[in-house]
């Protein structure tokens, strides 16, 4: 092409000569968002039931979102899934929960499209979307929305954060962990926690700090450039662990007990204006006892864990309160369209006597009243992942019935706020249309301006299930986004159409009863928001009318298979989610290893080598470790004698250790576990060939060590230690050269370990 300019390239407005005095530049053009877009704040609280909000009935102490409320809108009438995966696949895409592939939670994904845990790419998120647009996207806490299998170093990041739109992300992968000592992800990889918790480390602090920082850094650079930032603290989820000073404030606070305080929050509900005042208080369930029948020792112990929850909210409102002072400082605050939600009623998961740590429910081992009471001053501090009793759960949803995991109000009806000075016209009241949790996506982006695309990264779009409720911020009258809602969460089903509510409850983990034997109520929601009253005798062809659509709605939408299974029959059918093997290697120096691709040793022969040069003086620290101080296992050295222990879910600790210590040099510190029985055996410690001790380990795990995110570790433990003999990580002061694993045998799963029978052992 002598003498003639060279072809552009896509997109190339210039020209590209032979050389550059024959050139004509071209810069492409930024892509910034519609002139006066909003920043958007998302904040998504974990179980969070629709009457536990200061300003949605409650006596908790919330002042940050009453003021939210009282400067913005409160919506009465907001819905969700009743399960936090589905919720936030919901929130993130405006479509469907079985459209997403998120029927239930990522860790209970089966190989059906409605339950893979896989979003599909053609349902962009609202991330994705406003990246796109020129918005800068942050995600701050939990996340949820990967399978559980791809939770590790060695999986594709597709469907992290940071592969879904987001630029940044600091927080969480899974569904809970713990508050003093959490599983962190900062962009694509893991970090251990800034401080301990004997420093005074709390996971939401954390997050604030992280949130607030990423708009600085923005704004110091770009004054004008919108963001998204997705916060979704883990509060209120179990472990309810607030600051101690947080969870003292409310000492004696609840010792009125649940009944009357339902009493209360329905009447502060309806003097405020947020239920009509024919509103009726649903029936306390009849598996839930009278606050006045229970013993003096069983009051003041559901009393302490409500604090400890009661704490946790208001130490979480604190610190978004943190966060709004920080959008006011920067000048952010009255053109940020801020959206305060929970993903599910309040939680039932602590069963009927509340629990001092939830891991026992996977492994159907023992939660007494008893152990609680002696354990009293320990609930809401980092040694105990609790949660407090069904009573306390059905008074979280005042007035509705039934809770989280379920579609009766208590477990789809949720608390909404939305502040937005520059866009709400009348601040300070209430909206009854009916919004779902699908429909915050398309509200947003009207709200910004922008059209949802037909495609992103070349990939063409699913159609929107919501629509946008942006007309209700200046609107009082503005006609709900929509008149129809499916319902589905393990078999319970659902479906609202125009003001009418078909409900059915089906029993969750208990395949004995048929799904087409299962009895539909139904009700006038207008007039009964809290379902008293089923009217499916005297509206039959009605209710066969709304059966019927919802059978439609499902084919639809991905719902079936119907599954009520076992938990843990989930788990099994799924691919393991790295090869099995019989031979694992470890090595200092790594990562945590997430215990879903971490050896399995549960019931089964097994061999742990620890290759070890020993300091003289015998040296210290954890030399390989799985779990925390909520359950696990470690070889380790203490006092320069080896040994190894099994913490059974808190509630023993079982010691093999030798009783002479160990000479400077290179040694192996063997530990082989003989399996005599289900879950038990004898564990025999060696050193250099040699058995030094040996003993019964009369109750192994069976099923689950951790639940918050502990992992496998080589040379150092979890920062809540498997042993309370030892602190914090508990360093090994000498040099490992690596950690062999032998397993032999088949991993066992017990199919009945998670049963939900197991809760109610008393």
């Amino acid at each position: 092409m002598s003498g003639a300019a060279s072809r552009a390239g896509a997109g190339f407005a210039g020209v590209a000569g032979r050389d550059f005095s024959e050139a004509v530049p071209h810069w492409p053009e930024e892509r910034r968002p519609p002139t006066g877009a909003p920043n958007v704040v998302v904040v998504v609280l974990d179980d969070v039931g629709f009457a536990q909000l200061g300003c949605f009935g409650s006596d908790l102490a919330t002042p940050t979102l009453d003021r939210l409320a009282g400067g913005g809108l409160r919506y009465a009438n907001f819905h969700t899934t009743s399960l936090c995966s589905p919720t936030r696949a919901c929130l993130l895409t405006g479509r469907n929960h079985h459209r997403n592939g998120m029927g239930r939670i990522a860790e209970l994904a089966t190989g059906f499209p409605g339950y893979n845990a896989r979003i599909p790419a053609a349902n962009g998120m609202l991330s994705e979307i406003l990246l796109d647009a020129g918005y800068a996207t942050f995600a701050v806490g939990k996340w949820h929305l990967a399978p559980e299998e791809e939770g590790h170093v060695g999986a594709t990041r597709r469907r992290w954060p940071l592969g879904r739109g987001f630029e940044r992300f600091y927080g969480f992968l899974g569904g809970e962990t713990h508050q003093f000592v959490p599983a962190l992800v900062e962009d694509n990889h893991p970090v251990p926690p800034p401080r301990s918790y004997e420093q005074g480390y709390h996971l939401t602090e954390d997050l604030v700090d992280h949130a607030v920082t990423l708009i600085d850094d923005l704004r110091a650079v770009d004054p004008a450039k919108p963001f998204f930032l997705w916060f979704c603290p883990g509060a209120c989820h179990a472990p309810h662990q607030p600051p101690r000073e947080w969870m003292t404030r409310y000492c004696g606070a609840f010792d009125d007990g649940w009944d009357r305080w339902r009493e209360q929050a329905l009447e502060r509900q309806i003097t405020s204006g947020l239920l009509p005042a024919h509103t009726e208080l649903s029936p306390r369930p009849d598996w839930v006892p009278s606050w006045d029948s229970l013993s003096r020792d069983e009051q003041r112990l559901y009393a302490r864990y409500m604090e400890a929850f009661a704490g946790y909210l208001s130490h979480t409102d604190d610190n978004v309160g943190r966060l709004v002072a920080a959008l006011e400082r920067s000048g952010d605050l009255d053109n940020t369209l801020l959206i305060v939600l929970s993903d599910n009623g309040a939680s039932s998961e602590g069963g009927p006597f509340g629990s001092v740590n939830d891991v026992r429910l996977w492994n159907v081992a023992p939660q007494t009243v008893a152990e609680a009471i002696g354990r009293i001053d320990e609930i809401g501090g980092p040694w105990c992942h609790n949660n407090y009793p069904w009573g306390w759960t059905v008074a979280g949803n005042t007035p509705f019935r039934r809770w989280k995991r379920e579609v009766h109000e208590g477990g789809v009806a949720d608390p909404l706020l939305v502040h937005w000075p520059a866009g709400v016209a009348t601040p300070g009241q209430t909206r009854s249309q009916y919004v779902h949790a699908i429909d915050i996506l398309p509200t947003v982006l009207d709200a910004a301006g922008i059209d949802a695309p037909m495609q992103l990264g070349g990939i063409p779009q699913s159609s929107i299930d919501g629509a946008s409720f942006a007309a209700t911020f200046s609107d009082p009258g503005a006609k709900s986004p929509r008149t129809t809602q499916y319902y589905e969460m393990f078999g319970c089903r659902a479906l609202y159409h125009d003001g009418w509510k078909a409900v059915t409850y089906h029993t969750i983990q208990d395949t004995s009863v048929a799904f087409d034997d299962d009895i539909w109520e139904l009700y006038d929601v207008r007039a009964d928001p809290s379902e008293c009253h089923d009217l499916a005798e005297h509206e039959p062809q009605r209710l066969r009318s709304m059966v019927e659509r919802w059978w439609s709605e499902a084919g639809r939408n991905q719902v079936l298979p119907l599954d009520n299974r076992a938990f843990s029959e989930f788990v099994l059918e799924r691919p393991p989610a790295v090869p099995a093997r019989h031979r694992y290697v470890y090595r200092p120096g790594g990562t945590p290893v997430p215990e879903i691709v971490a050896v399995n040793v549960r019931n089964r022969d097994h061999r742990i080598t620890v290759a070890c040069i020993v300091p003289s003086g015998g040296g210290e620290g954890v030399l390989v470790a799985q779990g925390s101080g909520l359950g696990g296992w470690a070889v380790y050295v203490l006092g320069g004698r080896p040994g190894y222990v099994h913490n059974y879910v808190s509630i023993e600790e079982q010691h093999v250790a030798a009783d002479t210590p160990l000479e400077g040099g290179r040694h192996e510190i063997t530990y082989v576990f003989s399996r005599t029985g289900e879950h038990s055996g004898i564990g025999h410690l060696l050193v250099d060939g040699t058995e030094l001790a040996r003993g019964e380990i009369p109750h192994f795990t069976p099923v689950r060590f951790s639940l918050t995110g502990a992992g496998l570790t080589c040379g150092r433990g979890d920062g809540l230690p498997v042993s309370r003999r030892w602190t914090g990580t508990f360093p090994w002061t000498g040099t490992i050269e690596h950690v062999v694993v032998d397993v032999d045998g088949a991993p066992f799963v017990d199919p009945e370990g998670e049963a939900e029978a197991a809760i109610t052992t008393q």
